[in-house]
C-alpha cells in the first residue's frame, strides 16, 4: 500500500518506471501480482523485476524463513520485530539506483515509513540521508539521483487518506506477511493497515480471514 501511494505521488511530477524485488519472501507471488496490477492500472511502460534470492538463503527473518513466526514476531529481547530482513532496503535501493542511472532518472521513490511502522532501522530518515550521500559518492560525477521518501513521517491513516485523495488503486495492493489470497488480519502489517483505514474512516477494500 505504501509503495502504491508513493507511486501515485511520484506520478504527479515524474514519468515513472516501476521496480519490483523478489527476495524469497513468503508472499512473493502475491506481491508480484499486485505490482503488475498496479503497473497496468497506471499504464507504466517500463517495469523491471529483479531477484535477491540470497536474502532468503541468508535467513534471519520471519519473512523469508517459514519456520519462524511472522504473526507473533515481536520478542522481549529486541525492539526490532523478527520480520525485519537484515539490510534489505540497502540492497533494494542499490538495484533501483543502478537502473535509475542507466535510465537517466533524477529520483528514486520508496514508500518507507518511519512514524507509524514496525521500527525497522532501514526505514529511518537518517538512513536515507546517509544513503543519498552514498549515491552521490558512488555514481558518475554527472549523475544526480536523489532517493525520495514522501511518506516517511506520515501515519498509516494519513497514507490512506492521501491514497484516496490521489485515487490510488488501494484495492490492488497487498500488505500481509503470510496470506497469498486472503490477508491474515493478524500480522503486524495487516494490523497497521487495518488501523490506518479505520482511523481514516474508510473501508479496506482487500479481503481478510479475520
Amino acid at each position: 500500500m505504501d509503495s502504491c501511494v508513493t507511486a501515485a505521488i511520484a506520478r504527479r511530477s515524474c514519468e515513472t518506471a516501476f521496480l519490483h524485488i523478489s527476495y524469497g519472501q513468503r508472499t512473493e507471488e502475491r506481491e508480484r501480482r499486485a505490482f503488475f496490477d498496479i503497473a497496468r492500472h497506471y499504464g507504466v511502460k517500463r517495469t523491471l523485476v529483479a531477484r535477491l534470492d540470497h536474502l532468503g538463503a541468508v535467513g534471519g527473518s520471519a519473512l523469508t524463513d517459514p519456520s519462524r513466526d511472522a504473526v507473533r514476531a515481536r520478542g522481549p529481547v529486541s525492539a526490532i520485530p523478527d520480520t525485519y530482513v537484515p539490510f534489505r532496503n540497502t540492497q533494494l535501493l542499490s538495484i533501483a539506483v543502478s537502473w535509475a542511472e542507466v535510465l537517466g532518472a533524477r529520483s528514486v521513490y520508496i514508500g518507507a515509513v518511519q512514524e507509524d511502522s514496525s521500527g525497522y532501522p532501514d526505514c529511518r530518515e537518517e538512513y536515507y540521508a546517509a544513503f543519498n550521500r552514498l549515491v552521490e559518492l558512488g555514481t558518475r560525477p554527472e549523475t544526480r539521483i536523489e532517493v525520495i521518501t514522501p511518506l516517511i513521517h506520515l501515519g498509516k491513516d494519513e497514507i490512506v487518506r492521501e491514497g484516496l485523495r490521489l485515487g490510488a488503486p488501494l484495492h490492488l495492493t497487498w500488505s500481509c506477511y503470510t496470506g497469498q489470497e486472503v490477508a491474515c488480519g493478524r500480522c503486524e502489517s495487516c494490523l497497521l493497515r487495518l488501523k490506518g483505514f479505520d482511523a481514516a474512516g474508510a473501508r479496506d477494500p482487500i479481503p481478510y480471514a479475520t
